[in-house]
């Protein structure tokens, strides 16, 4: 692995010539254009095996992987072909630490890859399909770059507040990117998603500035561990930042549905006034629930970690954090600094294996 770091770029382009030419049928699995997750598939496969010796991390990982491949039409017949490209490109640019009982490892650590992700995809085709097909009926811009975007799923779609999807537009087929639901499961069986157009940004600037009602987006199965445990009745600490905002709307319905009254602390956080695009929703939550507390905060008056500080104590509360990469590594420093240990603190992020699972 430290070998191959310095050469990754070459690793992955070896890697795909090898896929791609010695299995051209596997090319239509993929985006047509690769430059923005070109390297995500390599990625995976190589996390995996890092973790090899952490089983319940591992397999967690790779079953949500297996489910989640389900979508691009991966069959197990394909499993063989990756295994023979990962070996190949590792032969040729791992050169001076590769030999016989090094490949013999990679091909023990692939085997035991490919089965549990085989597996799992088969156990997830008894009871659910590969995707579902989701009507968009409401397009609500707030902003000039955010959106908020309802749809009807073809067939029931099970989640949990808290969770998110990967979701796949008609204007960039096979192009999938990660949102969360925007509220807790609804008896209607709409699904809601707060988008942000970024730059160069495929799907979010489809999903803000051309969709309208009427059009069919897919959606791939459910994910995601930042979800609230019932069994218990600690306080909520929830840092939203930007359309991270989203999941922690619908972690406080999904409190309310469940007619707790645990203390829940939200801070919404944002660059300025105008990007609280969400406020007065989490306002109205407010006035209806009297356990909950919705605290906006804007970059420039104070800084997200430093308004949390401010009250508290925290340490007897469960942590949940969404937003922004950086906004999330600097609040769980935070988070762990006020005494919150790592388990209590949720969060899903770039930062977290299930991220390489999106290629």
């Amino acid at each position: 692995m430290e070998e191959i770091a310095p050469v990754a770029d070459q690793v992955t382009s070896y890697f795909y010539a090898l896929l791609f030419v010695g299995h051209p049928d596997l090319r239509a699995l993929f985006p047509a254009a690769m430059d923005t997750q070109r390297d995500r598939l390599l990625k995976a496969l190589l996390t995996a095996a890092e973790h090899l010796d952490n089983t319940p991390v591992l397999v967690d990982y790779l079953e949500h992987l297996g489910r989640g491949h389900r979508k691009y039409g991966t069959r197990p017949a394909h499993y063989p072909a990756v295994g023979e490209a990962l070996i190949g490109a590792l032969t040729r640019y791992a050169a001076t630490t590769w030999d016989e009982e090094t490949e013999a490892a990679w091909v023990r650590a692939y085997t035991t890859i490919s089965q549990i992700m085989i597996d799992s995809a088969a156990e997830d085709e008894r009871h659910a399909p590969a995707w579902w097909h989701a009507e968009v009926v409401a397009h609500d811009l707030r902003t000039p770059d955010i959106a908020i975007v309802t749809v009807r799923p073809d067939q029931p779609y099970p989640f949990l507040a808290g969770q998110y999807t990967s979701l796949e537009t008609p204007w960039w087929p096979r192009v999938w990117r990660h949102y969360s639901f925007a509220g807790a499961p609804r008896s209607d069986g709409l699904l809601s998603f707060h988008v942000k157009a970024v730059p160069a940004g495929w799907v979010s600037n489809a999903l803000v500035h051309h969709a309208r009602p009427g059009d069919v987006l897919r959606l791939g199965p459910p994910a995601g561990s930042m979800v609230v445990d019932h069994t218990t009745d600690s306080g909520m600490l929830c840092l939203g930042g930007g359309t991270g905002i989203a999941p922690i709307k619908a972690l406080v319905e999904d409190v309310a549905e469940h007619g707790e009254r645990r203390p829940v602390e939200v801070f919404y956080g944002a660059r300025s006034d105008h990007d609280l695009y969400d406020i007065d929703t989490m306002l109205r939550l407010q006035q209806s629930h009297p356990w909950l507390q919705v605290r906006p905060v804007v970059d420039g008056r104070t800084q997200l970690p430093d308004a949390v500080l401010e009250y508290g104590p925290w340490n007897e509360y469960d942590a949940f954090v969404s937003g922004p990469v950086g906004m999330i590594r600097s609040g769980v420093d935070m988070l762990r600094g006020v005494g919150i240990p790592c388990e209590r603190i949720r969060h899903d992020s770039l930062e977290e294996l299930v991220a390489a699972a999106e290629y």
